[in-house]
């Protein structure tokens, strides 16, 4: 089975290692990338994990587990990237996920913020222009 991500890896050579250990998400891309996979499998505690400290919405993890359940996830489109990369310490990733919400599609389209520290990514927010 392919990723929930959309690459064409398997999710075992895949997310499965940023879930396992989120430093070998080495750019920005991936940890997004891994995110959405969280989400669809409604792993609450990576996202925790991976949201940065300034921004981490703590009171919010079982409200966004109860949601990430209630929705079927169909695909995740990555529009663009910017900076980002292995050596970088900031960058953003434009997506849209999408996604079916009591039987009518629905779509999330966000440019995100990232952050590296210590070597691994952090999601931030909401990118801004």
């Amino acid at each position: 089975m392919n990723c929930y991500c959309g690459s064409l890896k398997n999710y075992s050579d895949c997310c499965e290692i940023a879930h396992k250990d989120s430093k070998q998400a080495i750019t920005a891309e991936q940890l997004m990338r891994s995110r959405y996979s969280a989400f669809v499998l409604a792993d609450g505690a990576y996202l925790m994990r991976t949201h940065h400290a300034s921004t981490r919405p703590i009171n919010n993890k079982k409200a966004i587990v109860k949601w990430a359940k209630s929705v079927q996830w169909l695909k995740l489109e990555i529009i663009e990237t910017s900076k980002g990369q292995q050596k970088d310490t900031h960058g953003t990733v434009t997506f849209n996920a999408y996604f079916y919400d009591q039987g009518e599609m629905d779509v999330i389209h966000e440019k995100s913020a990232f952050v590296k520290e210590n070597h691994a990514w952090y999601y931030v927010g909401f990118a801004q222009d």
